[in-house]
């Protein structure tokens, strides 16, 4: 009896993670399989059809016109063709540390734009990332580069995080408004510097990411500084130190020597649409 209980417990185990793996979310693919001979080296990546889309659709304060995009066949073939154009690139030892910055960078937030209009309308990234079984964005969704697939996950974790330029966490966007705000024009290799310290500032700018109080010597910062800690600093002193260039003027000098214990502030995961500020009478 007992080895009868033990074998229609093992059967319901079977079961559910083959109901489980059944309901699992398919696969998205972006992008296209490019043979190794027609590839281009990441250098010669053009990404100014990104850079006009989203002068188009995207606004100074990160905001996207989602409702527009989605409207035009034309442009979002547009961004299908440009994600097609990212799937050429290929990555040699002589390759820049810039250009594959500009180029996963790119890559991420094209993909995170790609993913919303598919879900569109929609109120928050976070409707779209099943924990258990489903379709999930940060996993499913994936750009095919040089002959390879690419997850959200993947690109943020596996690629851009190893490559030691933790500033990347102000310049890749989940399309929600605690995140940075997306900038309005492509990331490239001759203007990454200037462009990430631009970004990095007006990510601190915002009192939603960054608070500081200089008389009571307590700080406040988006979660985003708790979940990737290790790449700011071993501890919060160097994390501090470490972000505080990109602070406003008058709180850099407590940045710089701060020793106390750091709060995080609320994160808001609402999608970054032009349309919610309309109908809460903010455009």
């Amino acid at each position: 009896m007992r080895g009868l209980f033990i074998g229609l417990a093992l059967a319901t185990i079977a079961g559910l993670i083959l109901s489980s793996n059944c309901c699992a979310g398919p696969t998205v693919s972006v992008g296209i399989n490019v043979p190794a001979a027609q590839r281009v080296p990441v250098d010669k990546i053009d990404h100014s059809v990104w850079d006009k889309l989203l002068q188009k659709y995207v606004d100074a304060n990160g905001y996207v016109a989602y409702t527009a995009w989605q409207a035009s066949s034309a442009d979002q073939k547009t961004l299908d063709d440009y994600m097609n154009h990212l799937s050429q690139a290929s990555f040699e030892p002589g390759s820049s540390k810039e250009a594959q910055l500009a180029f996963w960078i790119n890559a991420y937030n094209a993909v995170t734009v790609k993913g919303i209009l598919r879900e569109y309308p929609t109120t928050s990234i976070r409707n779209h990332t099943a924990k258990v079984y489903g379709y999930n964005i940060w996993k499913d969704l994936q750009i095919l580069v040089a002959g390879k697939a690419h997850s959200l996950e993947g690109i943020e974790h596996e690629i851009l995080r190893k490559m030691g330029e933790p500033r990347i966490h102000f310049a890749i966007v989940c399309a929600s408004i605690g995140c940075p705000r997306l900038l309005n024009e492509a990331y490239t290799a001759d203007r990454l510097d200037e462009q990430l310290t631009g970004n990095a500032k007006a990510f601190f700018a915002d009192r939603t990411k960054f608070v500081a109080d200089t008389r009571s010597r307590t700080i406040a910062v988006s979660p985003i500084l708790d979940w990737f800690s290790k790449d700011f600093g071993a501890d919060t002193s160097a994390q501090m130190r470490l972000i505080a260039p990109y602070l406003p003027e008058s709180t850099q000098p407590l940045a710089k020597s701060y020793t106390g214990r750091v709060q995080f502030l609320e994160y808001d995961w609402s999608l970054n649409d032009q349309a919610k500020l309309r109908s809460a009478g903010r455009r």
